[in-house]
């Protein structure tokens, strides 16, 4: 049996709704979520037996956490359970259905994570990114994982899902996100990520992490599809016509999906990635299109269960 660790943080998104006055708070409505949860999730809905490395708090939302995490089958074996409160995401929702962040992060329980240990050898693939990365001491923890995961020759996939408010030094991050490249075998990022890597003197582009070793990027543009680059090729495929709900953990989905596929098709391993042919690699990329159109169509990070999709 081949498994998938998912690494990082679970918090709780406080969703601010639309406001009725000018006078008046909007209400708000909390959900789990973090980048790594909603990964562990579409995975766990889908079908591919995955746990979640993190540090959960054992408040009332940690406790939400873990059951969810269960509900959906996803391992919980290696969790972290910890005093600290979970961390908070305050998510603005705007009339195209976009969501901004504001991040209450200080003293939680997720960045406190320890190293886990040896992995499993029934263990192929481990994922990484979004706050986990930056907030430290956990980040270096995650990163040396990563390392260690390429070292045993598992694929790694990176997904920065860029938060820039909680990024103090923004050339620094890039340096740090560039030196990950050659222990990772396949990115996945927003084109707004992209952009974002790219700007200012320690900026890097999609050719220079396909140079250091990364065998393919995924990038994401909203309703203009996505995109598979790697050394030889590129296949874009659109995204299925929906109505948006809101877009809250919508990338999470590609990813999650993106990694379901591959294990579908036998492809959780470094040179199985790599030998992925132009059409193999658009098979994978309209299958997490169909994922994350199916989020989007619903409030909140609300990833499908396998049986939601469709079967052509």
């Amino acid at each position: 049996m081949r498994e998938i660790v998912v690494c990082g943080e679970a918090l709780v998104d406080v969703v601010q709704e639309k406001r009725t006055s000018d006078a008046a708070l909007a209400p708000l409505q909390p959900a789990l979520g973090g980048g790594p949860f909603n990964v562990a999730i579409t995975l766990g809905r889908l079908g591919s037996a995955v746990s979640f490395v993190s540090a959960v708090s054992t408040d009332n939302y940690g406790d939400a956490i873990v059951g969810a995490l269960r509900n959906a089958g996803v391992g919980t074996a290696m969790l972290q359970r910890r005093p600290e409160p979970t961390s908070l995401a305050l998510a603005t929702i705007a009339d195209d259905g976009s969501a901004q962040y504001s991040f209450y992060v200080e003293g939680t329980a997720d960045r406190t994570v320890t190293d886990p240990g040896s992995l499993a050898p029934t263990v192929a693939a481990a994922t990484f990114g979004t706050l986990s990365l930056v907030l430290e001491p956990g980040a270096s923890v995650y990163e040396n994982l990563m390392r260690r995961c390429h070292a045993e020759r598992r694929l790694v996939v990176l997904d920065p899902n860029i938060r820039s408010v909680v990024i103090p030094d923004a050339d620094a991050y890039r340096r740090r996100f560039r030196s990950w490249m050659p222990f990772v075998d396949v990115v996945k990022l927003s084109d707004e990520d992209a952009a974002w890597l790219g700007e200012g003197p320690a900026g890097s582009t999609v050719k220079e992490w396909l140079d250091d070793g990364v065998a393919a990027v995924v990038t994401t543009a909203g309703a203009s599809g996505i995109t598979v680059t790697t050394a030889e090729d590129e296949v874009s495929v659109p995204t299925p016509k929906v109505d948006v709900v809101d877009t809250i953990g919508a990338g999470d989905s590609v990813l999650g999906g993106l990694v379901h596929h591959l294990d579908r098709v036998g492809a959780l391993s470094p040179d199985s990635v790599r030998s992925l042919t132009p059409d193999q690699w658009r098979e994978v990329a309209v299958f997490a299109a169909h994922v994350a159109a199916v989020t989007v169509s619903r409030p909140g990070a609300d990833p499908p269960w396998a049986g939601e999709l469709r079967s052509d």
